[in-house]
């Protein structure tokens, strides 16, 4: 569906971009690597469905350290944890510990949607352009080579010991780029972020990704109105903040 909602009312000196569905195709990624690995072994299964079950380890992992219940430990340490958690039901505990590494390391390599570079290249030229993700630096920055993200630099919730959505975060972002939160627009296609932007201050842009989760996805319910900006890729998000 296209949102009649078509511009802010003020325009950002700055995009933030969350990376894991928003900027790279992570469910597809995962599962074409799995799948890949399986392979090489004469190991049948379904592997969107292993992606699926890798992800939601995510977010319970990340509240671990948010609370304290674990020490702090980046996105790559977090994700080999919940690849040994489910290795076995998936038929994969033969794994060597390198091949282990080496699948654990797809999220450095995942693709980015099919609109993601060109929709960059153009907000480029017309605002700062950088990361905001949970993801760890020496991930983002392997993912930006791997994936020809234009990215003006990388900023990582590793770099302030905190996950989103801690304010630390956002608000930790903005004193980087030297502008006040109301100056940086947050792009993702979570809207959990979103919110946890904008009671930070910061602008929002909703970008629909209707196969985040393959076939199976579910769009979540985002109000008109709710989000400074709606879009369904990031060539339209390009119209819609006027960007060449």
């Amino acid at each position: 569906m296209t949102s009649s909602h078509t511009s802010p009312g003020r325009l950002p000196k700055a995009l933030a971009f969350d990376i894991f569905g928003t900027v790279v195709d992570w469910h597809g990624g995962i599962a074409r690597e799995a799948a890949t690995v399986a392979a090489r072994h004469g190991i049948d299964g379904d592997w969107p469905a292993f992606a699926n079950d890798w992800r939601a380890g995510y977010m319970p992992a990340m509240d671990k350290v948010r609370r304290g219940e674990l020490p702090w430990r980046h996105i790559d340490t977090l994700h080999r944890m919940i690849l040994d958690a489910i290795v076995a039901r998936h038929g994969l505990d033969g794994l060597s510990d390198a091949e282990r590494d080496h699948l654990n390391r797809a999220w450095h390599r995942l693709p980015p949607w099919p609109d993601t570079v060109p929709g960059l290249l153009r907000l480029k030229r017309r605002f700062v352009i950088a990361t905001l993700s949970n993801g760890n630096f020496s991930l983002l920055t392997e993912m930006a080579r791997h994936a020809g993200l234009p990215w003006d630099c990388i900023i990582s919730a590793e770099l302030f010991g905190h996950y989103k959505p801690d304010p630390e975060t956002y608000l930790g972002c903005a004193r980087l780029l030297d502008i006040a939160p109301a100056e940086l627009m947050m792009v993702a296609c979570h809207p959990g972020d979103l919110r946890a932007a904008r009671a930070n201050g910061l602008l929002t842009a909703y970008v629909r990704r209707p196969f985040e989760r393959g076939a199976s996805t579910v769009l979540p319910d985002v109000e008109e109105g709710e989000f400074d900006v709606l879009a369904d890729d990031f060539e339209q998000l390009a119209d819609r903040l006027a960007a060449a």
